[in-house]
């Protein structure tokens, strides 16, 4: 682990391609207060900028799992361009969900399906679907399943899963992966669907 500090970014990243996987702990601890200021100082939110940059770091992660990651310039500039984009990307989305055309004349604005309580119909499908995905989850191997409920159920950073489950942030990030494609397979073997 020692020998790791020694080594640049590109060797890290090397290394971690290969199998090494305390290589990435060693590029997250080099650049996630630089990264991590940076979303924030754009974004003026700790709770978006939390989630902008485990979002920029996992997709880094598979980037270079992937094979796709090369050398234009230096790692932490392609780190600051993933998690400039995430950011555009977020509100690019935020805008779309707060924009409502005038412009099309059979629109009213107040009789909207989102401003109503629901239908029993709809209140069946989300507890049919709330029990479906109940279900997948206790499906999940334990530790897939114990990373996944800490995320969407107690809200926890993955930092704080690492640290309470006593892992690495990547392995802890490699878990999530791996229960949202499982869940995603064994709703496609048993013909659920997910969504209403």
């Amino acid at each position: 682990m020692q020998h790791l500090t020694k080594l640049t970014d590109e060797e890290l990243v090397a290394a971690y391609a290969n199998g090494e996987n305390s290589a990435f702990d060693t590029l997250l601890r080099r650049h996630e207060t630089r990264v991590f200021s940076y979303i924030l100082h754009i974004v003026k939110n700790k709770d978006i900028a939390d989630d902008v940059f485990q979002e920029t770091f996992v997709k880094a992660i598979i980037t270079i799992k992937q094979g796709r990651y090369t050398e234009h310039g230096k790692f932490s500039a392609w780190l600051t361009r993933i998690a400039h984009n995430l950011i555009i990307d977020h509100y690019r989305q935020e805008r779309t969900e707060n924009s409502v055309s005038s412009d099309e004349e059979d629109f009213d604005m107040l009789n909207r399906r989102e401003l109503c309580d629901g239908t029993v119909e709809d209140f069946i499908v989300s507890e049919q679907i709330d029990e479906d995905v109940r279900r997948i989850v206790m499906a999940l191997p334990d530790t897939q399943r114990e990373v996944l409920v800490m995320r969407y159920y107690r809200n926890m950073s993955f930092k704080e899963i690492a640290d309470a489950t006593r892992v690495s942030i990547n392995t802890a990030l490699g878990r999530m992966r791996y229960a949202i494609l499982n869940m995603r397979r064994i709703a496609k073997e048993n013909n659920i669907s997910l969504a209403v």
